[in-house]
């Protein structure tokens, strides 16, 4: 009995591990290089708070994303587990609830780091700024998810 390829495709992934993505963040400012070695070409320096994309753990290195799409190694020392995000859009405003036409709490420019706190309904996470206060921003203005 002969099966077709898109039932044995379709069985062969079943059995694979879901991937998830797994994002980081700078604790510290720290130096990227193009290999995972201290002799590697220094690419440039991230800064703190900086969420990243977790590519690749390798000995103490990490290969990780930026929100560019940009890809380079940093030592795994200066990564935490605090789930952060960046603003993506030219502007965010962060309102007090899940909602469009909920007051405006704060508002971040683009590139600014905020703390992931929970995703909610609609497509809204809530964060918070490191100065302390928190609101829900639109999920397609940040990057980090």
């Amino acid at each position: 009995m002969k099966r077709s390829l898109p039932v044995l495709l379709a069985a062969s992934l079943a059995v694979l591990p879901a991937l998830a993505v797994e994002f980081r963040t700078v604790a510290t400012a720290a130096v990227l290089y193009d290999a995972p070695s201290l002799r590697g070409r220094k690419l440039f320096v991230i800064k703190r708070d900086t969420p990243v994309e977790l590519v690749v753990h390798l000995e103490g290195w990490a290969k990780v994303r930026d929100s560019e799409g940009d890809m380079a190694w940093l030592e795994s020392k200066h990564l935490v587990m605090r789930h952060s995000l960046v603003v993506t859009a030219a502007g965010a405003q962060i309102r007090r609830s899940a909602d469009a036409a909920a007051a405006v709490v704060f508002e971040a420019e683009q590139n600014v780091a905020l703390d992931y706190l929970e995703t909610a309904a609609g497509g809204w996470v809530k964060v918070r700024h490191r100065d302390g206060e928190s609101g829900y921003v639109r999920a397609d203005q940040v990057w980090g998810l």
